[in-house]
């Protein structure tokens, strides 16, 4: 699993009303920015993420990915999971891969239609890639870090709140933001799991 270990900012975001804390270190500075929305009839009211910030360097990783597309959520989920735990799982046994983090996703749009590149981190590049799968590398960039948790169709919600924190620091987007699934939410399962115990991490690079 990926680790981000240089924290300098602990960010809390609030939707709806709903005042979502977490505990900081003593030598923490508290949050720069606490937003509340107006509050609505309590039938509208709905529990919103809980989301940390954190400034990191992001680790230098290498992936093997797929590059496609979907037209809906639905579609979205339904060839992520094909993509985790089908295709590239087959590749990474067929050439004894070792995976060394979990699932994570490159995103061109936040809406549908999705353009999107899913992969697995692996210890090294395979010495030959199979069609449609190609090597990726990251790593090193200043980076934004969203510990996000709550329900996946509300990650807008901490991709926003890394944009904003970027303007107010003058800061500039360096590289696509991409999104590491802690806790996998495409793998097939029978029970039913609390989103707010699911944790996806959003990643967002900025130049100095």
């Amino acid at each position: 699993m990926i680790r981000f270990v240089t924290t300098t900012l602990l960010f809390t975001v609030t939707l709806f009303s709903i005042s979502c804390k977490s505990k900081q270190p003593a030598n923490v500075p508290p949050p720069l920015v606490k937003k509340e929305k107006p509050s609505q009839p309590t039938d509208k009211l709905q529990k919103g993420p809980i989301i940390n910030v954190i400034d990191t360097i992001t680790p230098k990783q290498v992936y093997i990915i797929i590059k496609d597309s979907a037209a809906t959520s639905a579609g979205l989920s339904v060839k992520l999971n094909n993509i985790y735990n089908k295709k590239l799982v087959d590749f990474i046994k067929t050439n004894k891969l070792k995976v060394t983090g979990a699932p994570t996703a490159w995103y061109k749009t936040q809406k549908a239609p999705f353009f999107f590149e899913a992969g697995l981190p692996i210890e090294k590049a395979p010495n030959k890639l199979a069609k449609g799968i190609m090597v990726k590398r990251t790593g090193g960039d200043s980076a934004l870090l969203a510990h996000f948790f709550g329900p996946y169709d509300l990650t807008n919600v901490g991709y926003e709140s890394l944009a904003e924190i970027l303007k107010d620091r003058k800061k500039r987007k360096s590289a696509p933001a991409f999104e590491i699934y802690v806790q996998n939410p495409f793998e097939p399962s029978k029970v039913k799991i609390d989103p707010y115990k699911m944790q996806t991490d959003i990643v967002m690079p900025y130049k100095n």
